[in-house]
């Protein structure tokens, strides 16, 4: 790894608060690059768009994949932009240069019925991770916060009383989410209950604000949470595939299908770009059927449930 490229890294963790998963993408998509000027005996300062093209066609014939690629594109360009803001070099050579285009794959999501048959049924759990557990589903249901903001979680960065969490997201960037009356309840049932009974188990971090802590009473980290997610299935008999990413779907479908505007969304998601939100707007199978149950008079006739 070169010096540039070790700086940008250090960058992305300490000024963009980027999460380490997305620090080793950014990380492995500048490398693929580098392995393939090097095998071109280029230096950065030698690429232009002839170059670049040459780039995904190389990669193509090894049967990458476009959406793939469109990621790695878009790590290069906030790596050649690092690089020129440090001078470095000139110019940014990706700044123009398209991405190949994929084909959109939608969030995968659990919908209405789907949530409440998986919180019904974690509600009936008997074991002393229950009331976690629970409280991290109906938050994570409630608000769409990312694995990372939901492991950073401190207790002061939860109102629970005015139902409002202060998340510091992608970029160091501060927004104010809010959470159901639902999530509010289980938070302080665990807050006041199990919480203190994990912090117990480890004297060592004893006096931490983290939020969510393991069955070790030590704060959660985003492969902890996933691990529990998987749990959560196997204790509830539920078996959706659960997944940090899939619940945060969910919440921005869920709240979109009840007509919730899209800007508002994107703010409380702490999207950049209105354009990540917009993937939320396709029509789900249980809406179109909805839909078309009220809309057309002979439907019900014409269609099982």
């Amino acid at each position: 790894m070169n010096r540039s490229l070790a700086d940008f890294l250090v960058y992305l963790k300490s000024a963009r608060n980027y999460s380490d998963a997305t620090i080793n993408a950014y990380c492995s998509d500048v490398e693929s690059f580098y392995a393939y000027l090097t095998q071109e005996g280029l230096k950065d300062n030698e690429i232009n768009h002839q170059i670049i093209r040459n780039y995904l066609s190389d990669e193509l014939l090894q049967e990458i994949s476009k959406r793939t690629l469109k990621r790695r594109m878009s790590a290069l360009r906030h790596y050649y932009r690092f690089l020129v803001k440090n001078q470095i070099i000139k110019h940014n050579p990706f700044l123009l240069s398209a991405s190949p285009k994929a084909s959109t794959n939608y969030p995968d999501v659990l919908y209405h019925e789907q949530v409440q048959a998986l919180l019904d049924a974690n509600q009936t759990r008997l074991d002393n991770l229950q009331e976690r557990d629970q409280a991290l589903l109906e938050l994570m249901l409630a608000s769409g916060l990312r694995a990372s903001e939901v492991v950073q979680l401190t207790l002061q960065d939860i109102d629970v009383k005015r139902r409002i969490i202060n998340v510091i997201g992608k970029g160091n960037k501060e927004r104010l989410v809010p959470f159901s009356h639902e999530a509010q309840a289980a938070l302080q049932k665990y807050l006041q209950n199990s919480r203190n009974v994990l912090l117990l188990h480890d004297q060592q971090y004893e006096k931490t604000t983290a939020v969510f802590l393991s069955n070790r009473g030590r704060p959660l980290t985003t492969r902890g949470l996933a691990m529990i997610l998987k749990s959560i299935e196997t204790k509830s008999g539920h078996y959706f595939a659960l997944h940090p990413h899939k619940l945060r779907h969910s919440f921005a479908t869920n709240l979109l299908e009840k007509g919730a505007d899209l800007r508002v969304i994107q703010e409380i998601l702490g999207h950049e770009s209105l354009n990540t939100t917009q993937v939320y707007t396709h029509v789900s199978p249980e809406a179109m059927k909805k839909e078309y149950l009220k809309a057309h008079p002979r439907a019900k006739k014409g269609i099982k449930k």
